[in-house]
């Protein structure tokens, strides 16, 4: 099986910066592009592979009377309108700045279009296509966004295995580019009994000729593990909102990691890059001197005269090793011993006629 990787880099950690650069701007008292341009400089600083935003215009996106499906105690917008109407200052302008400042420091800019007007604009800067959980069925613009021939990554959050597929082959009828099947749970923030990796795996089985990842709206936890359980069952694009401050209220803080929970993921990852190893069973070479000396070899359980025959009942098997193997045990009944054999000796096939 061959699969072809959108990313060469195993994991690749996307950074969903996403709208939360307008808190941090108001909190350090910069501009929107300051602030977006040093949560990239953390970013990059801290080990992270590409940074992604929201293209939109809110009118494009939900009517005015959209309900909220968030937690309003910590983003108080009631509707879906009133949030995107609050987030939506940044356009094509912006969004080349952003990709230009992005290759400068050496990070890649992604940006998630919510419209054709922004799919249209991104494509000038753009090297991979996002698509968000919510337009998993909006079929007439994935056809289109297939249409830049881009490679894809497909969040999947509150669909259907069916649904996944149709836009799967809805993307196929247009384009041959790669596509990524990444797992996603559509709640804010998800609850960890919630976070269901055990789908990255059953992903992979329906997918097997994509790559998989990993869309993760858990709270960090204390070690990282929720993000490194996802590339560990196989998500190799691995994506989270990314802020500089955790406590602030707002629509992504609460469950967006920062610079130190991105050590820690690295860190983890490491250290299951060590652990992991070969999948190939074979001995090592830590395991040489135990395998000589805890294995079992045949041993004269009696003292043996020369001349007689041996019988299982003349023989047992004790350690170490280094002599004949249980497994020969055959090869050595019935045979005569041409020397006499003390008990509790090594069996050798010299002993023997």
């Amino acid at each position: 099986m061959f699969i072809l990787n959108i990313f060469s880099k195993k994991p690749f950690l996307i950074a969903e910066i996403g709208v939360n650069f307008y808190d941090i701007a108001k909190k350090e008292g910069i501009s929107d592009i300051d602030a977006v341009k040093l949560m990239i400089d953390e970013a990059k600083s801290c080990g992270v592979d590409a940074v992604k935003f929201q293209s939109y215009k809110a009118e494009n996106i939900a009517s005015r009377n959209s309900p909220a499906y968030w937690d309003l105690s910590e983003e108080s917008a009631e509707s879906q309108f009133e949030l995107f109407k609050k987030f939506d200052k940044f356009g094509v302008e912006e969004y080349r700045e952003l990709a230009n400042y992005c290759r400068e420091v050496g990070i890649m800019f992604l940006s998630t279009p919510f419209d054709f007007d922004s799919a249209d604009y991104l494509d000038e800067f753009m090297d991979v296509y996002t698509i968000s959980s919510s337009d998993l069925t909006n079929i007439p613009f994935i056809k289109y966004i297939a249409s830049k021939n881009k490679p894809i990554l497909l969040s999947t959050g509150a669909a259907t295995m069916k649904e996944i597929k149709d836009a799967v082959n809805a993307i196929e009828e247009i384009s041959t580019v790669d596509v990524a099947v990444m797992h996603c749970v559509l709640s804010y923030p998800t609850a960890y009994e919630d976070a269901n990796l055990l789908m990255i795996k059953d992903l992979a089985k329906h997918f097997p000729n994509y790559e998989i990842g990993y869309s993760d709206h858990t709270k960090p936890d204390e070690n990282m593990m929720v993000l490194t359980t996802a590339y560990n069952f196989g998500a190799n694009i691995l994506e989270k909102h990314f802020t500089l401050d955790k406590t602030l209220h707002g629509n992504d803080h609460c469950h967006s990691m920062d610079s130190g929970d991105v050590s820690k993921f690295r860190k983890n990852v490491e250290f299951l890059s060590k652990i992991n190893g070969s999948s190939n069973k074979q001995p090592l070479i830590c395991e040489s001197s135990a395998r000589r000396e805890t294995r079992r070899s045949i041993v004269a359980k009696r003292n043996i005269k020369k001349g007689e025959t041996i019988s299982s009942a003349d023989i047992t098997f004790k350690r170490p090793g280094t002599g004949i193997s249980p497994a020969e045990m055959d090869n050595i009944v019935g045979k005569t011993a041409k020397v006499d054999i003390c008990e509790d000796t090594l069996i050798d096939f010299q002993m023997f006629e």
